[in-house]
């Protein structure tokens, strides 16, 4: 489990459609409030679903889960940009107003909400609470505490909260039970974004700073409240006896533990040895090599321990080294794709992962959102792309791929290229230096946190790469809060980004990739990118009515990011490897989305 991990989380379901009774594509001609709302078409479930289909509604209660994470935390606030909060905090503490189902690409039913209602065009939202939803404290779930942490959120919370706020023109309570937010802008996935919005309790936060860090845990009205923590330790969630949803019919067969505990530990390989011991209960393996031979040990051997591997349909995502083009030396794509040509994928996946895994060949890879890059663009993918021609870089429309070497340390003919494409942006070696007409050396760093062993395994083979062109390249490893601290300010040169991606991307790709967010600290849009076709593209993919039409946006805006030449692009693991005690268990089916997220601990249970 990692921070990111929990960040994707509440995304993986971004995305709008409605449902049966409100008018969309020929329905009916008056909205009415439904029980659920899906991306395109209706959702699978009735109003009267008993449990979520990759759920075990008789699963047994009890018992717990202990898991390791890397570094520690500084603050109970998982919702702003300071501090370093504990791994699960928001996940297992907060609701919001409407919960996804991993079974589908996405489709969003009611959890503090009963009933959710908007128009064809997506103008307006309007939720009504449940009566009985209460905080962990027994008190109400109140439009109050709706309109107060929406507004909180989005105007002192972490910025990914802040995109969707902006378009609210109005927020007002319309009823008891009742609120409703009219947006200014056309963003068709805007009431689902509001409706997965973490809903606190105002009371709590009354004459406090809301921007500042505390060590006092937040009042939600989640399935656990933070029972003990030691920074540094461990943090242990408690199931509330009195949770008011646990007879939810969305909840069924989820929330099993009593306890879920999390232990922090210095680096992964004291975490896995913690494993072996039996000090935890689950261990998520990403290195097929480690999988095949390290899971040897007497647990695993008497039969106690079990080794799982899960399959998915989610995209691949993009994971890999990402350039900072606000700085002046990876401004030009030139220099960005000999950088690229120069990292010997092959040989670097053959000694990391013994050659195992696939790479990353677009963003949106593994998945039907995905084109072909490679291939030139055609029909609605080329006519969205047409306007902004002249300004997009070789390959987008033509097609490209990445580059492949034979993997051979040498990699001979890509550094010939690269030193070919080089020279063109003005760079040649003088004296064993690459510099330019000024004599300015071609220098910068890598940063990397410590822990990240594959990650910093691939960049001291790549060092040793560059520095056959020339290149002075320097790696440095910092701890997690100095590399939370530099990535929020971009303070880097290049570094490793992964960014999950779902079946239903949407306003997040703003934040991700977004000009205008990627001017301002905290975003996600770590290269700096600041393109017209990508703003108009994610602009595009926001309005799509048809999911045709959505399809070819995403299609176009994967083609503009995988070519634009933003990361070096790596590995991305197309099944998901858990090894755990034998007295977890999983339901047989799987969702969609496979071993993540949702899926552990929510949707496992303890059993002898």
């Amino acid at each position: 489990m990692n921070r990111d991990f929990f960040a994707i989380l509440h995304k993986l379901g971004l995305g709008l459609g409605l449902v049966c009774g409100i008018g969309f594509g020929g329905g009916f001609a008056r909205a009415e409030p439904v029980h659920a709302i899906a991306m395109y078409g209706a959702p699978a479930l009735p109003p009267d679903f008993v449990s979520l289909p990759y759920a075990n509604p008789d699963a047994p209660k009890g018992g717990r889960f202990v898991v390791g994470e890397n570094g520690s935390y500084d603050s109970m606030n998982p919702f702003i940009l300071k501090g370093r909060a504990p791994a699960g905090i928001s996940l297992y503490t907060t609701e919001t107003l409407m919960g996804r189902s991993l079974a589908e690409p996405f489709t969003l039913y009611g959890i503090l909400a009963e009933s959710v209602e908007t128009d064809a065009a997506r103008t307006y939202v309007e939720f009504t609470l449940r009566e009985a939803a209460r905080f962990s404290d027994g008190s109400p779930v109140t439009p109050e505490d709706v309109l107060w942490s929406f507004e909180t959120l989005g105007t002192l919370g972490n910025p990914r909260y802040a995109t969707a706020y902006q378009a609210v023109a109005k927020a007002e309570k319309t009823g008891d039970r009742k609120v409703k937010f009219t947006f200014n802008t056309q963003n068709r996935e805007l009431p689902l974004l509001l409706g997965m919005r973490p809903i606190l309790q105002k009371a709590q936060w009354q004459g406090r700073d809301f921007s500042a860090t505390t060590m006092e845990p937040p009042i939600g009205s989640g399935p656990y409240v933070v029972d003990k923590f030691e920074p540094g330790r461990f943090v242990s969630y408690k199931k509330n006896p009195d949770w008011w949803g646990k007879d939810l019919p969305f909840y069924r067969g989820m929330h099993n533990f009593d306890e879920i505990r999390v232990e922090y530990f210095g680096n992964p390989d004291v975490q896995f040895e913690a494993f072996k011991s039996g000090e935890l209960g689950s261990y998520r393996e990403s290195n097929p090599v480690k999988w095949a031979q390290n899971y040897g040990f007497p647990g695993v051997v008497a039969g106690d321990v079990v080794q799982d591997e899960f399959p998915h349909q989610r995209p691949s995502g993009i994971d890999g080294f990402v350039f900072n083009t606000r700085k002046p030396i990876f401004a030009d794509w030139r220099v960005r794709q000999a950088l690229t040509d120069v990292f010997n994928f092959e040989l670097i996946n053959q000694t990391i992962n013994g050659g195992a895994v696939p790479r990353i060949s677009s963003y949106y890879g593994n998945s039907d959102l995905a084109g072909d890059v490679a291939k030139p663009a055609q029909g609605k993918v080329l006519a969205l792309l047409e306007p902004y021609r002249a300004d997009l870089p070789p390959g987008v429309i033509e097609g490209a791929a990445l580059p492949v070497s034979d993997g051979k340390p040498a990699n001979r003919a890509n550094l010939r290229r690269a030193n070919a494409l080089l020279e063109e942006a003005g760079w040649t070696v003088q004296d064993g230096v690459l510099q330019n007409a000024a004599g300015v050396p071609f220098s910068f760093e890598i940063l990397l946190s410590n822990g990240a062993d594959d990650y910093i395994a691939a960049a001291n083979i790549y060092v040793q790469a560059l520095a056959q062109l020339g290149v002075q390249a320097k790696l440095t490893t910092v701890d997690a809060a100095q590399y939370t601290e530099r990535t929020n300010l971009y303070d880097f040169d290049m570094t490793q980004q992964v960014i999950a991606l779902s079946l239903s991307p949407g306003t997040e790709q703003v934040r991700y990739f977004g000009g205008a967010m990627g001017a301002a600290p905290g975003s996600r849009n770590w290269a700096g990118i600041n393109s017209a076709a990508v703003d108009g593209l994610i602009a595009t993919m926001l309005a799509a009515s048809d999911r045709a039409d959505f399809v070819a946006a995403v299609q176009a805006l994967d083609r503009v990011l995988t070519n634009g030449r933003y990361v070096i692009p790596i590995w991305y693991q197309n099944i998901g490897r858990i090894a755990h005690a034998k007295q977890l268990h999983f339901p047989e089916k799987l969702p969609i989305y496979g071993d993540w997220p949702g899926f552990q601990p929510e949707v496992w249970w303890y059993q002898e």
